[in-house]
C-alpha cells in the first residue's frame, strides 16, 4: 500500500513542480545557446504596452527612460534629459535632450519625439492629469512645458513611469501602443504577455556597456512559487517574499536577501466626519492602542517597518526626525476615550449615551500582509473598548466607500514614490476635498495652504519648514493613522554581484550587474 505524503510534504511537493514548470518558462525567454541569461521573477504581469497601465514593468528593466531620473538618495537627476530650467515665473521650464541618444530602431531621440510622448501621456489617465500643464512642445531644440500656473513639482512629475519616452515607430495610426521601441541600455527581443519578456542589451547605448547581456523576465503571482525559484536556484533576481518564508530564504547560502523600507506605507484611512471618529481624541486613542513594533515583528517579520509617522526615513526630505513619534499607550488611550465621554461597560466594551463604540474595518487581500494586519489591530482596539469588525473586501471597495460616505475604517497602503516628490500624491490626498485613499471628512487650512506653498517655491529652506509643518498637522490631527512602512524584500544568487535594490522602486538596476561565476 502506498501511503500518501503528509499535508505539508504533499503541498511542499506541488509547489516545487510549480516552480520547476516556472524554471522552464524563464528558461525559454532566452535563446537556449545563451547560458547568460539573467533570470528575473517579479509578481507583477505584463497587462500592456501602454506606459499609463504597466509602463512600470518597462522602466524597472531599463527598456524606457523618463525625461527627469531620480538618483540612489531619492534626488531629481538627469534622465533623457541632461538638464533642465524654469523661467522667472516658474511657468516655463526648457529641457535640453542628452546629446546622441538613439531608440532602439536606431532613430534618434528628438525633441518632436518627446512631445508627441508627452501629449499622448497628458492626454492618459495618469499624474500630468494632476499638472496645470497648457502646452508642451519643441522650442529651439529643446522640450517646452508650459504651465498655466507655477508648478515647483514638475520635474518630479517628469520622472513617473506614466511619462515614459517611447520612438514614434512605437505607435499605431490610431495612437495606440504597437511596441515598446524605448532608449535604454536593453531592448525588447519578445514579449508573451501578460508574464514573460525577453531583453537583450542595446548596441547604440551610449552609456557603460552592461555585463549583463541578456534578461529574461517572469511575472508569477503566487509567493510560494517565487521562493521556490529563488531557493532552487532557477531564478537569479526575485522579488517580493511572502513574510514566511523570509527566514529560511536568510539561511540558504547560495541567496543574498535584501530587505529595505520603500516609500510605501500601510495606515488606517479614517472617516473623520464618522460621529465616532470625528473626535481627534478617538483618533488618538486608536493610535495610542495600535502595537505597531508587534505587528511589525510578528506579521511582516521586519521590526523596523513599525512606523512612527506617516513618511518613513528613506524618504529624507519628508521624514521628520524630531516629530513626536507614534508609540503604543493603552493607558493614555483609555483616558482619552473617558475624556471623549465614553464608558466602559461590564464587558469591557466603550458606551456613549447608551451607543456602543461599533465600527468596520475594511480591507483587501491583494496585498497578503493586510488581513493578518487589520486582525491584529482589531484585537488591540478592543482592549480598549473598541467593538470593531474586519471586512476583506475588493480594493476598489475603499474609494468606493470614500465616494458614497459608507466607510468607517480602512486598512490601505499608499505609495508615496509613484512621483519621486510625494507633493504628488499628497495633493490628492489632503487637499480640500481630500481623497479616495487618504482623507475623508477631514481638512486643514495649515495643510492646505502648505500644499499649495509646496507646488509654488523653490526656496530649500522654505520648503524644508513647510515639509515639517504639514507632517507635525498630520500627526497631530491623524486623518489617516500610520501603522508600518513598507518592506521591500529581493533575493539574488551569489553567481551575479554588484546588486543592489531600489527603494523607489523604479530600477531593477541590472546594468550595473557583474557576473561572478
Amino acid at each position: 500500500m502506498t501511503l500518501a505524503p503528509p499535508p505539508s510534504a504533499l503541498r511542499r511537493a506541488l509547489l516545487l513542480s510549480a516552480a520547476v514548470s516556472v524554471s522552464t518558462a524563464i528558461a525559454q525567454t532566452g535563446p537556449s545557446a545563451d547560458t547568460r541569461v539573467l533570470k528575473v521573477v517579479a509578481p507583477w504581469e505584463i497587462g500592456s504596452l501602454d506606459p499609463s497601465k504597466t509602463g512600470y514593468v518597462f522602466t524597472r528593466l531599463e527598456i524606457t527612460e523618463t525625461l527627469v531620473d531620480v538618483d540612489t538618495n531619492g534626488q531629481l537627476a538627469p534622465g533623457l534629459a541632461a538638464r533642465w530650467t524654469v523661467s522667472a515665473d516658474q511657468k516655463t521650464w526648457r529641457f535640453a535632450l542628452r546629446p546622441g541618444a538613439l531608440f532602439h530602431d536606431r532613430s534618434p531621440v528628438t525633441p518632436e519625439a518627446v512631445v508627441r510622448s508627452l501629449e499622448r501621456a497628458l492626454a492618459q489617465p495618469g499624474v500630468l492629469k494632476n499638472t496645470p500643464i497648457q502646452r508642451i512642445a519643441a522650442v529651439n531644440g529643446e522640450v517646452q512645458i508650459e504651465l498655466k500656473q507655477a508648478f515647483t513639482a514638475m520635474p518630479a512629475f517628469l520622472a513617473h513611469n506614466s511619462t515614459q519616452i517611447l520612438a514614434p515607430a512605437s505607435f499605431a495610426a490610431d495612437g495606440s501602443v504597437q511596441a515598446v521601441v524605448g532608449s535604454g541600455p536593453y531592448q525588447v527581443v519578445r514579449v508573451n504577455a501578460p508574464q514573460k519578456l525577453e531583453t537583450a542589451a542595446f548596441e547604440g547605448w551610449t552609456g557603460k556597456r552592461p555585463a549583463v547581456q541578456r534578461v529574461g523576465y517572469l511575472a508569477s503571482g503566487r509567493g510560494e512559487t517565487r521562493g521556490m525559484l529563488a531557493e532552487s536556484g532557477q531564478a537569479d533576481l526575485v522579488f517580493t517574499h511572502d513574510a514566511v518564508a523570509i527566514e529560511r530564504l536568510k539561511r540558504n547560502p547560495r541567496l543574498q536577501f535584501h530587505t529595505l523600507p520603500i516609500p510605501r506605507t500601510l495606515y488606517l484611512k479614517v472617516n473623520a466626519a464618522h460621529p465616532l471618529l470625528k473626535d481627534i481624541k478617538v483618533r488618538q486613542a486608536i493610535s495610542l492602542a495600535i502595537d505597531r513594533p508587534g505587528i511589525a515583528q510578528a506579521i511582516l517579520r521586519e521590526p523596523k517597518a513599525a512606523a512612527t509617522q506617516l513618511f518613513s526615513p528613506g524618504m529624507s526630505e519628508w521624514h521628520v526626525p524630531g516629530l513626536q513619534p507614534l508609540v503604543r499607550d493603552t493607558g493614555r488611550a483609555r483616558q482619552l476615550l473617558q475624556e471623549a465621554g465614553w464608558v466602559t461597560g461590564a464587558d469591557g466594551l466603550l458606551r456613549k449615551d447608551g451607543r456602543p463604540f461599533k465600527l468596520t474595518l475594511r480591507t483587501f487581500s491583494d496585498r497578503p500582509e493586510q488581513p493578518p494586519m487589520a486582525t491584529a489591530i482589531q484585537a488591540q482596539l478592543r482592549e480598549v473598548g473598541m467593538d470593531v469588525a474586519v471586512a476583506i473586501m475588493n480594493a476598489s471597495d475603499i474609494p468606493a466607500g470614500h465616494q458614497d460616505g459608507s466607510l468607517e475604517l480602512a486598512l490601505v497602503a499608499r505609495n508615496y514614490a509613484l512621483v519621486p516628490d510625494p507633493i504628488g500624491s499628497l495633493l490628492q490626498d489632503f487637499g480640500p476635498k481630500g481623497g479616495d485613499w487618504g482623507a475623508m471628512g477631514w481638512q486643514s487650512a495649515q495643510v492646505t495652504s502648505a500644499l499649495e506653498s509646496l507646488s509654488t517655491t523653490n526656496d530649500p529652506a522654505r520648503r524644508s519648514r513647510l515639509r515639517g509643518a504639514l507632517s507635525t498637522v498630520l500627526q497631530a490631527e491623524l486623518p489617516v493613522i500610520p501603522v508600518a512602512w513598507y518592506q521591500h524584500t529581493a533575493t539574488h544568487h551569489k553567481r551575479i554581484g554588484q546588486v543592489s535594490v531600489d527603494p523607489l522602486e523604479r530600477s531593477y538596476r541590472i546594468s550595473q550587474f557583474t557576473w561572478t561565476k
